[in-house]
């Protein structure tokens, strides 16, 4: 395997990282803003209230986007396999 090879595998890796994880990172600093502002605005200065909120969201994004998640990852695998394999 040559380097040109290798760089570009780490760089795919980085990509399906950044893309896979994106959804859940954003769903979850929405959901964070948005309960900061009511928060401010009612002088409710709880912090469980943002973390159970957080995590919810993050869970239900995982579960209405995990499909399309295990296909993207699945891909990147088998990309690797292939290359691992001599076959690309």
């Amino acid at each position: 395997m040559e380097q040109s090879q290798v760089a570009s595998i780490v760089y795919d890796a980085v990509m399906t990282i950044l893309i896979v994880s994106a959804p859940m990172l954003v769903i979850g600093l929405v959901a964070g803003l948005i309960i900061s502002v009511l928060q401010a605005t009612t002088q409710i200065n709880e912090q469980t209230i943002v973390f159970v909120v957080k995590i919810l969201s993050v869970f239900l994004t995982l579960i209405i986007f995990g499909a399309w998640m295990l296909s993207r990852l699945t891909e990147f695998t088998q990309r690797v396999f292939t290359l691992m394999s001599g076959g690309g």
